[in-house]
């Protein structure tokens, strides 16, 4: 006979679970009124630290007095971080990013629609033959992939030139303020 879930059921009535069927492991009782069974692989508390007791003292401590001093240093670190913020170096870095990303962005958006819309409202300008079987449309289909690398190598050139260095030497800095706030790595 089987039960609902389609496994079979022992000859008690029960119904044995996918792993007792494969491996024979029959769960152990609980070990008295109101305690939990440690076997069981979904109870997966034990393995996070919940539930464990220390002897008969009773419940383990839930908080750690090692942990204000942890907090203390992260907040002290976090000062850190939104002081650089703050300073001209790095509102210097982000306006270098801005001056190149947001006309970058803005000319090749304009220069893709341009493409769609040119392709959908106008198809025998992109039909006009430039060379054999290559047609303008073709030419700004490929003038598109050339210009996705071209402002790709341009960023990494603007990167390489006005701001990666500036940008390591936050970096460098903002990691020896945190050493002694006693937030980063030793």
């Amino acid at each position: 006979m089987q039960s609902s879930n389609s496994r079979p059921r022992g000859g008690d009535g029960r119904v044995n679970s996918s792993a007792e069927h494969r491996e024979g492991n029959v769960p152990r009782p609980a070990e008295g009124p109101g305690r939990m069974r440690y076997d069981d692989p979904w109870y997966e508390a034990l393995a996070s630290g919940w539930g464990e007791t220390e002897g008969a003292a009773g419940p383990a401590p839930v908080g750690d007095p090692a942990r204000g001093a942890g907090e203390e240093r992260a907040i002290a670190a976090a000062e850190v971080y939104l002081e650089v913020q703050r300073s001209a170096a790095f509102q210097e870095v982000r306006s270098r990013y801005r001056r190149f990303v947001v006309p970058g962005v803005a000319v090749f958006l304009v220069w893709y629609v341009g493409y769609v819309v040119t392709a959908t409202t106008a198809p025998g300008l992109m039909a006009r033959p430039v060379a054999g079987a290559v047609n303008v449309a073709m030419l700004a289909g490929l003038g598109q992939f050339l210009t996705t690398f071209l402002l790709a190598w341009a960023y990494a050139r603007h990167a390489r030139l006005r701001r990666d260095r500036a940008a390591l030497e936050l970096r460098w800095d903002t990691q020896e303020l945190t050493r002694s706030v006693g937030g980063g790595a030793s």
